[in-house]
């Protein structure tokens, strides 16, 4: 195949543009605070849980006769 015949195709750009790097950047940063705010809403969950189930055992050990020096 001789050379002028032959069709080259055009070669892409692979390196992202400043455009693109900043978008790609500010995705990522609302991902992370995305993940962030999920991350405090579930440790709220599970410290209001954890302060349920402390309450009941105390009220148990309370019934008991025990007592775990919280007084309600």
């Amino acid at each position: 195949m001789e050379p002028a015949c032959r069709k080259d195709k055009p070669k892409l750009n692979t390196t992202p543009t400043r455009g693109d790097r900043a978008r790609q950047k500010s995705a990522q940063q609302e991902l992370k605070q995305r993940q962030r705010a999920e991350i405090y809403a579930l440790n709220k969950v599970m410290t209001e849980l954890e302060q349920q189930q402390f309450e009941a055992f105390c009220k148990q050990m309370q019934s008991q006769g025990e007592c775990c020096g919280v007084t309600y």
